[in-house]
């Protein structure tokens, strides 16, 4: 497409005010025989009511300086004073005001030019044509830095974008606020799905949304050409949101941007007419480019965030043992705010004096804590497997994370579930309390907890408790319950109402408590349900 030129020369809409009907004719005369066209006015309070009267307005107003209900002076005033027209170039005229100090009065006043007649027509058509020059250097210069403004406004909003469905429709909201016109921006998503979000509707008669629509496509309908914006649309299929008036390629403008020449491109369509400049192609070239690294960025985001999953799953237990004391069921699920590894984790191992069940939560979203989560989890495995009641476990825990990473705290609930009897040994360093629920429904937090691991304090003994078959023990981190400007008690209310309540099989039980208790994304989330069977008898 080869854009216009210089259009500083073009002719213009120009308004002529003159109460003196030959003077009027000469005038307009005279412009309309350069190409101009002509609206006259013989008083001011007309040439105001015409200004303000809807539609495009002139560029150039010629007002004598002697008018019948107003001078000239005062309707410049009124036109530089008005929002709608104050860049409304005025050139004052008179065959009377002529002196040097009604010359500087008109200029002061308001007026870019001072004409005396009789003017010369190449004069008169001179003085119009620098006085447009001017004009239209500066509105293009305002529209340029409006545009710019538009253009990083929406370049943040872009990047700030979580989601390609939210990407597709900010470009499109951004190029149609840019450039005044219907807009179709396409994309590919990370998991290769087509994407358009357009402005202009897709049938004919319904009125254009105020908001991008944005719809999947069945198939992609551009050819991977050259990288950049010489890349031309496939003959078919032709994108399914294109007006009419756009299915020809002459009307419309298509810039693509790539990130890597491997990749799908974003596409931005947009109606030709509105790209006129060498400017305006390069604030369109500039948005498609922050589309293009913005979707880069959530690809990116994607892949790692799904690496941190894999790597993160790859340090919990593959499987959770067969116990004949009780039946367990967990639950898993990651932060999906960040890409950053969490440190939530679960463990259950059978041991020659009973079952033991833990939940702990290592401080921080990081590799290094992905990383101290793995340490102390096999070290919980070592140590239970070793026979230690849980107290012990939690010393020599805080002891070996003083000793390699100091610094660092975990919280950490360990229950021992005795195979003959039916106690229980609870010993929590910090963590949420674990929650009981009786056979009958009823439903008690064990309170007691010593401090955290990684202080160095002495942990204090386990608290034993005696639940019969059928009860229920619930551990739980903290990114179930915890949000954001609620209480804590609050939230372990709510959860105790909810487990009430909840089914009496494990898997059913962690089914109901997600249901309910839904995660908001900002925490991972670890989730254990014990049900315990009937003790073994000697």
């Amino acid at each position: 497409m080869t854009l216009p030129s210089d259009t500083d020369h073009s002719p213009a809409h120009i308004l002529v005010v003159d109460d003196a009907p030959t003077n009027r004719y000469v005038l307009a005369t005279t412009l309309r025989r350069a190409g101009h066209q002509v609206t006259e006015a013989e008083d001011g309070t007309q040439a105001l009511e015409l200004l303000s009267a809807p539609g495009p307005p002139p560029e150039i107003a010629i007002v004598d300086v002697r008018l019948p209900d107003m001078t000239g002076f005062e309707v410049c005033e009124h036109i530089k004073n008005t929002p709608a027209t104050a860049a409304l170039p005025v050139i004052n005229i008179s065959a009377s005001a002529i002196t040097v100090n009604d010359r500087a009065q008109g200029l002061n006043r308001g007026a870019d030019a001072y004409l005396v007649e009789p003017v010369a027509p190449d004069e008169l058509l001179a003085t119009v044509t620098a006085t447009l020059r001017y004009a239209r250097a500066r509105r293009r210069a305002e529209l340029l830095a409006h545009r710019l403004h538009l253009l990083n406004h929406f370049t943040l909003a872009l990047y700030s974008t979580t989601d390609s469905q939210e990407l597709a429709r900010v470009t499109a909201r951004a190029a149609a606020a840019i450039f005044g016109c219907g807009v179709a921006a396409m994309l590919t998503t990370p998991e290769g799905r087509p994407l358009v979000a357009h402005t202009w509707q897709d049938r004919p008669g319904r009125t254009r949304p105020t908001e991008p629509q944005v719809h999947t496509m069945a198939a992609w309908p551009w050819r991977r050409d050259q990288p950049g914006s010489q890349d031309r649309p496939s003959p078919e299929p032709e994108p399914p949101c294109l007006p009419p008036g756009l299915k020809d390629p002459a009307h419309r403008r298509t810039v693509m941007g790539r990130a890597k020449s491997e990749r799908p491109p974003v596409v931005v369509v947009i109606d030709a007419e509105a790209v006129t400049t060498p400017d305006d192609e390069q604030v369109l070239a500039q948005l498609t480019q922050a589309s293009t690294l913005a979707l880069e960025a959530l690809r990116s985001y994607s892949e790692e965030h799904a690496l941190a999953l894999t790597l993160q799953r790859s340090f919990l237990p593959e499987r959770l043992p067969e116990n004949p004391r009780a039946q367990l069921a967990v639950r898993y699920l990651p932060a999906s705010e960040r890409t950053e590894i969490g440190g939530d984790f679960y463990e259950a191992i059978s041991t020659p004096a009973g079952l033991v069940v833990a939940v702990g939560d290592v401080a921080g979203h990081s590799l290094d804590a992905a990383m101290i989560m793995g340490q102390i989890r096999h070290a919980l495995r070592a140590y239970a497997a070793e026979g230690h009641p849980p107290e012990t476990i939690l010393a020599r825990l805080d002891h070996l994370l003083m000793s390699v990473e100091p610094g660092a705290t975990v919280t950490l609930c360990v229950i021992l579930i005795e195979y003959d009897s039916d106690t229980l040994h609870l010993a929590n360093a910090g963590h949420l309390p674990p929650l009981l629920r009786n056979p009958d429904g009823t439903t008690f937090f064990v309170q007691e907890h010593g401090p955290l691991l990684g202080l160095g304090l002495p942990h204090p003994p386990a608290r034993k408790i005696t639940a019969e078959p059928g009860a229920l023990i619930i551990l739980v981190t903290d990114g179930l319950i915890e949000r954001r400007h609620t209480d804590l008690q609050l939230s372990l209310s709510h959860l105790a109402e909810t487990v009430s309540a909840a089914p009496t099989g494990p898997e059913e039980a962690c089914t109901h408590l997600l249901e309910h208790l839904p995660p908001d994304g900002s925490d991972d989330v670890a989730l254990m349900v014990v049900r315990l069977n009937a003790a073994r008898t000697a």
